[in-house]
């Protein structure tokens, strides 16, 4: 069979070359297109920015001494300039002085001229130039002009369709000559190549006709078929254990997925295991809770009431027994109260809205017992953070009232500062004092529950409330540090993401 590719590859050559001539000449006739239209816009503008200079400088007389008529003659000498079509000469007051019109414009003037510059109004240039003498602004030239930039580019758009269709004539006709000399020893090799597929009898060999890159072609197509011919005895070989091959892998995939569907089987087991552990925890939680509670009650109540009864006949040692025992049940009621919200603080969802951090920060100052009015007390400018506002009411309360309290002991010269900055992604808020502080040795001991830096002698507290404070941030997705030294005071940092995407990405 008789393999015709002649009208297709000469058809793919002859639009090559001709497209790659069109590139060309499109790319060298915007050039210069683009060239000429600027310097025509430059050179313009510079004669007309030049010719209202001079037309100020001769009038600057005129406009000083009254002498409209003076003036006028200048505006005159613009008729020897036939693309003017209207000049006026303005008084530093906005009056017209002189006016000059081209023959056949009828338009008006503007009534008052406007500062100093150009525009371009379609097929116009408008140019305002002030007449200053000695610093002293005497008045404004008003010029309008022709700006014949539409006309110079239909002139260009007729020259570069003439140069187009000749250029495209001249390559066409030196492409249709020069591509023969290409495609016929190439179509040469596709007919073999075509009848080698067709018999599959890859002994057919091409005929090397020249040295040039086609003879390399022709010596290239005749080793791939020697090596065609060498690798499809291989290639059969090969077959038989690519079979085997595919054989042992499906065994391996199928072995797999009975390995993935045992895993996955026994997460949902460990995962049923989990939820039934978190359930029993917390039923155990509020079971242990309401347990405590009413013995609790009743010591503190019955304490209470012995001291009531008893009391003149309760020597002081006794007093202080029985106020011991009350007080000790309050900080167990305490520090129960405190274990159930830390526990629910895993359980209850992040309710994430926009807050207002220092309305916030101030409203928990306040809950904590102290007050921004304080004079040791300031609360700087807050960004707003995206976040649940009652579990960030819970953080301002614990970490501000650990200020009041462990800042109490410098006196008048306790201080406790609030500020916040934006940075990037994330919102930075910092509440520092100038307490007792402590030492960095036992930092990582801080956010631990039931962990205390300082003995319950000295300052009150259960050592829950850092450690709330931690899983609050963490839950939004932040963190919080702690920087401290003992006698200067303690700074607590907290950062969380400042946008929804950020927040989404911790989550």
């Amino acid at each position: 069979m008789k393999l015709d590719l002649s009208s297709s590859l000469r058809l793919k050559l002859i639009g090559v070359i001709l497209l790659t001539t069109l590139t060309a000449l499109i790319v060298a006739l915007v050039a210069m297109v683009v060239y000429d239209l600027r310097a025509y816009h430059r050179s313009w503008t510079a004669d007309v920015t030049t010719q209202a200079e001079l037309l100020g400088r001769m009038s600057a007389s005129a406009i000083a001494f009254d002498d409209a008529q003076v003036a006028k003659e200048n505006l005159e000498l613009l008729r020897l300039r036939p693309h003017m079509q209207a000049a006026a000469i303005y008084t530093a007051r906005g009056a017209m002085f002189a006016s000059y019109t081209r023959a056949g414009d009828a338009r008006s003037f503007p009534k008052l001229p406007e500062a100093d510059g150009m525009r371009i109004e379609g097929q116009e240039l408008v140019l305002y130039k002030r007449i200053v003498n000695d610093k002293e602004i005497l008045g404004t030239v008003y010029l309008r002009t022709d700006y014949e930039m539409l006309n110079r580019i239909w002139d260009y758009v007729g020259i570069a369709l003439v140069a187009t269709v000749i250029a495209m004539l001249v390559a066409l006709l030196m492409s249709t000559h020069l591509q023969r000399i290409v495609t016929k020893p190439v179509l040469a090799i596709a007919g073999i190549a075509r009848e080698v597929v067709e018999q599959k009898d890859y002994s057919r060999r091409a005929e090397k006709t020249s040295g040039d890159e086609v003879g390399l072609l022709v010596h290239s197509f005749n080793d791939m078929l020697g090596e065609i011919e060498r690798r499809t005895g291989e290639l059969e070989v090969s077959n038989d254990a690519l079979e085997r091959q595919v054989t042992e892998r499906t065994r391996a995939e199928q072995e797999i997925l009975r390995l993935n569907a045992e895993l996955e089987d026994r997460v949902r087991q460990r995962t049923a295991q989990l939820e039934a552990a978190n359930r029993e925890l917390e039923a155990f939680s509020f079971s242990v809770s309401h347990d405590l509670r009413a013995p609790l009650r009743h010591i503190d109540g019955y304490a209470h009431m012995l001291k009531e009864d008893a009391g003149p006949q309760l020597d002081d040692d006794m007093r202080r027994y029985l106020d011991t025992i009350g007080e000790s049940a309050r900080r167990m009621g305490v520090l129960i109260d405190d274990l159930l919200a830390f526990s629910r603080l895993g359980r209850n969802p992040v309710s994430r809205v926009p807050v207002d951090m220092n309305a916030l920060a101030e409203r928990a100052l306040r809950e904590a017992g102290g007050s921004e009015g304080e004079a040791h007390v300031s609360v700087g400018t807050l960004p707003p953070a995206f976040a649940d506002p009652l579990l960030l009411h819970q953080v301002w309360v614990n970490l501000l009232s650990n200020a009041l309290k462990y800042s109490a002991t410098r006196g008048a010269e306790a201080r406790v500062d609030v500020s916040g900055e934006a940075d990037g992604a994330v919102s930075r808020y910092v509440v520092k004092d100038n307490g007792v502080g402590f030492d960095m040795r036992y930092a990582d001991k801080l956010f631990g529950v039931f962990q205390r830096l300082h003995s319950q002698d000295e300052f009150e507290g259960t050592g829950v409330g850092l450690a709330i404070v931690q899983r609050i941030v963490n839950r939004h997705g932040g963190r919080i540090w702690a920087q401290a030294e003992p006698g200067l005071g303690a700074t607590f940092t907290i950062e969380l993401p400042n946008t929804v995407t950020a927040m989404e990405a911790t989550a």
